[in-house]
């Protein structure tokens, strides 16, 4: 199912959207409700401080190389 920009279900159909846009704006549906990832809020809260520890500990210098890195490889895609 195609998700909105902040993670929100959508439906796919023209139909089946207009449905859902009708059920939020009588109160049937809640357009708000958090979508679950699945992870775990532990993991992730760890997860997000170890990244940031690493990039404190790295030189910008790494960091660029990095970020270039990364950058090649998404514009190398075919797609």
């Amino acid at each position: 199912m195609p998700t909105g920009p902040k993670g929100q279900e959508r439906p796919a159909d023209v139909v089946s959207n207009a449905v859902h846009v009708i059920r939020v704006l009588t109160g049937e549906a809640d357009e708000t409700a958090p979508a679950d990832d699945g992870k775990d809020p532990a993991a992730k809260a760890l997860g997000a401080k170890g990244g940031a520890a690493r990039a404190k500990s790295m030189t910008p210098e790494r960091r660029a190389e990095i970020a270039r890195k990364a950058a090649a490889k998404r514009w190398s895609r075919e797609g």
